[in-house]
This record gives C-alpha cells, structure tokens and sequence, in this order.
C-alpha cells in the first residue's frame, strides 16, 4: 500500500526537479502518479503545495502522504492459481486454459483480475486504485507464464520491457500439417480482418507489424509440435500466423481446421517460457510453465 513518509532532502539532490528527485526516492510510484501526486496537494514542501517542477533545495522537508488507494468495483474470487514467482513487486502464474484475463463485456467476473485480488494481500495500487498491473495477456484458452506487477513503478518497468521487444516470450504449439522448412520466420503486418471484425488477419489494410520465429521439434501423423519465440505481441498473433502459413494450431476453432481432433478441446497453445529483466533488482529472471495435463495426454496419444 502507499504509505505516509517524510523526506529530508540532502545537498546532492539540490537544484533537482521534485518530481524527478521522488521517483529516485519512492520505490513504488511512477512520475506519473508522483506528479498527480504532488498536484493534488498529497505531496507537499515544507507544508506548502508546490508544482512537479519545482526545485529542490538542501534540507527541504518534503511529505508524501497519497490518499488510501481505492477498490475497484470487482470482487475478489478464490479461484486457485498456479504460482510460479511471487515477490513484493511482481506475481508470476501458470496460466490455466478458460481463465479470462480482465473483465469485460461477456466476462464480468470468474477473470484471472479477480483471482489476483484474492490471492495478493500486498498490492499496492495502481493509479490510486487498488488492483493487480495487467502488463500482457494470454487468450482465453491459452494456458502458461503470465507476469503480473504489485505496484506502478514495476508495472512501467516490465511495460517499458514489452515495448521495447526486451522479454523472451515462448510457446509451443500442436499444428496441423509439418512445415516443409524446419526452422523459420513469418512476418507480417497484423490487424482486424476486413471481413470479420472479431477476427485478426496476417493481411489486413491496416495492421501492425508482427515477427514470429518457428522451429519443428516433434513430427507426427499429419501434425507437428512447435517451439515458438516471438518478437512482438499482436492479438491472437501466433494463431493468426500459423493459420496465414497453412499450420493452424490444432483445436483453434477461431482460425483452424474444423475437423476435431480427439482431446483437443480448445486451441493447443502454451506459452513454456517467459524471461524479463526483474523492476527492482535489475537482474535477468526467467520462468518455465509446466505443460497443462490436457496438451501432454494428447501429444503422449500422438507419440508411437
């Protein structure tokens, strides 16, 4: 939670913007939320409200005292979850296949949000609201390694680290067919489909750029298992890429066959492996999602 604190600023922070002096001194607020902060009169100098851009001088006594964070008007589930990391600032799951994210039109409760405010006793808000830093999503029915921050300034640190193509993200996916080529990258643009809304496309009038990088580990009758890696993380990206090469994921009902294959009940994605950089220590971290119980009976059935 934010907490009341005093600060002393001492000479070497003399001459300093304020708001840029706090960040180096409040380890779980953004700027952004210091500088909301400060001009909601919740941080003051010397008992004075004060602009972000003011100056530091030796010996000001600076009080922080940001307003309780609010709850947010969703309610906190016992959905169990599987934990792979948990620290202060970041919680690391093993996402399980049919747990939405984030609630939203369709999903308004029984969400992977909902299970975080259950499960985490120490978040310490975001943007003054007391809830879990969504930094990236799996779909609905893709199960693996989801990072998710306690507190703001690990939340800009780990998105920072997705903009900037810093994460190692990747899968593995039960396709239909076996590439001719055992290795390869497909890249294009990804955006809405023109015929369907609902739907992304690998070539769409409008899209964003989308790199994913295959290697065939495992052959099978009419079916391969691939790692995946990908540089990017456009929606349904690898579904979308996959179907666009003639390799859609077995079980994806959105963008693959519509023949069935036994004991693939949803799309046969898993994300295996994420690796990041941790918001507080600066080392490099790294998480493997066991295989869920379903994807490893089928390629077991599959397997001679």
């Amino acid at each position: 939670m934010e907490t009341e604190q005093n600060l002393t600023a001492a000479p070497n922070a003399a001459g300093q913007r304020l708001d840029i002096w706090l960040e180096t001194q409040l380890e779980n607020l953004s700027r952004s939320r210091i500088q909301s902060l400060i001009k909601s009169g919740h941080i003051t100098v010397d008992g004075h409200t004060v602009k972000p851009h003011q100056k530091i001088q030796a010996g000001m006594c600076v009080r922080v005292a940001p307003p309780p964070p609010v709850p947010v008007a969703l309610a906190a589930e016992n959905i169990p979850l599987a934990v792979l990391h948990e620290d202060a600032d970041i919680i690391v799951i093993n996402k399980p296949a049919g747990l939405v994210v984030h609630p939203a039109a369709g999903h308004p409760s029984g969400t992977l949000v909902n299970a975080l405010l259950y499960h985490c006793h120490d978040l310490a808000g975001i943007g003054g609201e007391l809830r879990p830093g969504i930094v990236h999503r799996l779909d609905r029915d893709t199960t693996g390694a989801m990072v998710v921050a306690k507190h703001e300034r690990a939340l800009a640190a780990l998105v920072d680290q997705f903009k900037a193509g810093q994460v190692q993200k990747e899968y593995i996916a039960l396709v239909h067919g076996i590439p001719k080529q055992p290795t390869g990258t497909i890249e294009s643009l990804i955006g809405r489909s023109s015929h369907d809304r609902k739907k992304m496309s690998a070539t769409p009038t409008h899209g964003r750029h989308a790199v994913t990088h295959y290697r065939v580990a495992e052959t099978f009758d009419a079916m391969a298992l691939l790692h995946l890696r990908i540089e990017t993380g456009r929606t349904h990206q690898i579904r979308v890429h996959l179907a666009h090469v003639g390799h859609p994921v077995v079980g994806d009902a959105t963008y693959g066959h519509r023949r069935a294959v036994a004991g693939a009940n949803r799309q046969m994605l898993h994300a295996a492996r994420l690796a990041f950089t941790h918001p507080r220590t600066g080392k490099p971290v790294s998480f493997q999602a066991p295989i869920p119980a379903d994807f490893q009976t089928l390629l077991d059935r599959l397997r001679p």
